[in-house]
């Protein structure tokens, strides 16, 4: 990052003083004549002699300015930040089946899907992760990487921006997912490395069960913190009827007992979440569990600005003395 500065910014004040000299000059101004000669006032008219007449105390104005500048220093910095981190590497994992299409969730009094409060309460827990290592898996009756690890969060943003419900299947893979997530995490060298599981469902499909994949996991020592998204009970869902659009109510079930095993097993937690509020809360808590160590050290690096101002004022200075005493010279 580069950035002006100066190094003694209290002679700035000295420019203040600039319009009292201006004052004065104007009040002691004696009526004089230009040299060499007289016929120049002649054919001259008041505008160009005025112009004329300015030019000694403006030059000695901008002399003074330049001069001041040189005093105060300025210098051109370059601040370089080392970052030294010790992170944690996370995985999200995110249930795109069809159960997500349940509209039990709301938001400004609208109700929306389940995976657009998931991707917006995701989206802020990337922005507070600055220094991790993030990817995402996404599962339905398939599980698949939808992005690599990355410390470029934008690039991971713009994935989630793209989940739509149903991409993966519409049944539920949960045992595929944590082995997915696993694969990506195992060889990796990091303080921690954490799945963040969550999902709306039975596991259903997948050829790894919940708990064999959370095996898997744990021998790699893989934390996977689970979340249960949904209403308990009946939850709304919109289907085209012949009546037109229609809110159907069917029963979403979670098979909690499995997903608190896997979190138990991998030394992660279970939390469930029943509204935006509660999604937001689970986050912002495992956002404290999982905190990377980081160490910062700035550098920075000066160059001097003010030979770009000492020299224009010395040509000037010398300029004033010359026009002085050759075309501006004045008679007493």
């Amino acid at each position: 990052m580069t950035f002006l500065r100066f190094q003694d910014p209290y002679f700035l004040a000295l420019l203040l003083l600039l319009p009292l000299f201006i004052w004065s000059r104007r009040r002691s101004k004696k009526i004089a004549f230009s040299f060499p000669s007289l016929q120049t006032m002649k054919t001259a008219d008041g505008a160009t002699h005025s112009f004329i007449e300015f030019i000694p105390d403006g030059l000695k104005i901008l002399t003074a300015i330049l001069l001041i500048l040189v005093l105060a220093r300025p210098q051109e910095g370059k601040k370089m930040t080392e970052i030294l981190s010790r992170g944690v590497d996370i995985v999200l994992a995110i249930d795109v089946s069809g159960s997500m299409r349940a509209l039990d969730f709301s938001s400004e009094e609208q109700r929306i899907t389940r995976l657009d409060v998931v991707k917006d309460v995701v989206s802020q827990f990337i922005d507070q992760r600055d220094y991790d290592r993030m990817g995402m898996v996404v599962f339905g009756a398939e599980a698949y990487t939808q992005c690599p690890l990355t410390l470029d969060h934008s690039v991971l943003r713009q994935f989630l921006d793209q989940l739509e419900i149903g991409m993966a299947g519409d049944a539920t893979a949960i045992g595929s997912a944590i082995a997915i997530s696993a694969k990506r995490l195992k060889d990796l060298e990091s303080k921690s490395k954490v799945v963040i599981l969550l999902t709306d469902g039975l596991s259903n499909a997948g050829a790894f069960t919940p708990l064999q994949a959370a095996e898997l996991a744990a021998a790699h020592n893989i934390k996977v913190y689970s979340i249960g998204v949904g209403t308990r009970g009946q939850a709304p869902f919109l289907v085209d009827t012949f009546l037109g659009p229609q809110y159907v109510y069917q029963d979403v079930e979670i098979d909690e007992e499995s997903l608190k095993q896997v979190s138990a097993l991998t030394g992660g937690k279970y939390f469930r979440a029943t509204d935006p509020q509660s999604l937001t809360e689970i986050y912002e808590q495992i956002d404290r569990l999982e905190k990377s160590e980081v160490k910062t050290f700035d550098h920075s690096e000066y160059k001097e600005l003010y030979p770009y101002f000492l020299i224009p004022a010395l040509l000037l200075m010398i300029l004033d003395l010359t026009l002085s005493q050759t075309l501006l010279r004045r008679i007493p």
